[in-house]
């Protein structure tokens, strides 16, 4: 079954992982008018009328210059300048996430090029200055390293695993089967989610899903079964989809980030969506959606 968070990594790119230090190759594909690149402004790109901008190498300005690779033929690339550039229009300067709806139905393709560009763009801006020593990181390897100029200590892109997880209760496909889904006290009334958080040094996946559900709702998980997983650079995650099975329903809130969590019938989802009380994230973009629309056994009206 295709489900419609997967076509943000469909169509992928092939990333040349093995030309990013051949600079003469580089240098060709630069000059290649076919070639196309994304401006980025600090971790900010600026859509037009159409939606995302992809620029000639001669229309882009100077900036560190970054490989994303190749697909259908063109070469792609980002560019990375000052944040301050957006300063002048930030409404029209946007995070990933106000990008997103320029990411869906036929533009969808872009989506892998998009997240690698500012899955990238955010480790540069976070990363300025060594570790080690303190002292000026500078880009090689087409974007893909840092490396310290005084102590040459390099530094790599990381995603950080993060698990997000459908809890169930109950019999498997019986009419009073619930799920668990949970709201953070900023979100606007009736906007719940399925349950997510970080995977821990020396943790396994399956044991942070069952550490993050008890300590966000005193919920006790059994079982852990895989379901699939999305890039999400906001700004360097790796969301790993689970299944649950609850061996305790009792919800007891300890964590802040939790305001209220519950359990939903079938029956109550849709008719909650339905009129619009119980509002879900968007259709097509997250995997929550996903693993939502899974249990419940079909499409439901209705997203963030």
């Amino acid at each position: 079954m295709t489900f419609p968070h997967q076509s943000l990594a469909a169509d992928p790119h092939d990333r040349l992982g093995l030309l990013r230090t051949d600079d003469a190759w580089l240098e060709e594909r630069w000059s290649d008018p076919a070639s196309r690149v994304l401006v980025i402004a600090g971790t900010r790109v600026r859509p037009g009328a159409d939606g995302l901008e992809w620029v000639s190498s001669a229309q882009a300005p100077d900036g560190v210059r970054v490989l994303l690779g190749e697909r259908d033929g063109v070469t792609w690339w980002a560019v990375i300048v000052p944040g301050e550039v957006a300063k002048a229009e930030p409404e029209r300067w946007l995070p990933l996430r106000g990008l997103l709806p320029f990411l869906v139905g036929e533009r969808a393709n872009q989506a892998p090029l998009v997240f690698h560009a500012i899955g990238l763009a955010e480790w540069h801006w976070a990363h300025r200055f060594c570790p080690r020593c303190g002292g000026r990181l500078v880009a090689r390897a087409a974007g893909h390293e840092l490396v310290c100029a005084d102590c040459g200590k390099p530094q790599f892109p990381r995603s950080d695993p993060a698990v997000i997880m459908l809890i169930a209760a109950g019999e498997p496909g019986a009419p009073d089967e619930r799920c668990l889904l949970g709201r953070n006290h900023n979100w606007p009334e009736g906007r719940f989610s399925t349950l997510a958080g970080f995977c821990e040094p020396g943790e396994s996946l399956e044991d942070a899903v069952r550490r993050e559900v008890l300590e966000e709702t005193g919920v006790v998980v059994g079982d852990v079964s895989y379901f699939g997983n999305q890039p999400w650079p906001l700004p360097s995650s790796l969301m790993l989809g689970f299944h649950g099975q609850a061996v305790s329903e009792q919800i007891r809130l300890d964590d802040d980030d939790v305001e209220d969590a519950r359990w939903f019938t079938r029956e109550e989802m849709r008719r909650l969506t339905a009129e619009g009380s119980l509002v879900l994230p968007g259709s097509g973009i997250s995997i929550s959606r996903s693993l939502i629309e899974d249990w419940y056994g079909g499409a439901l009206p209705g997203s963030w």
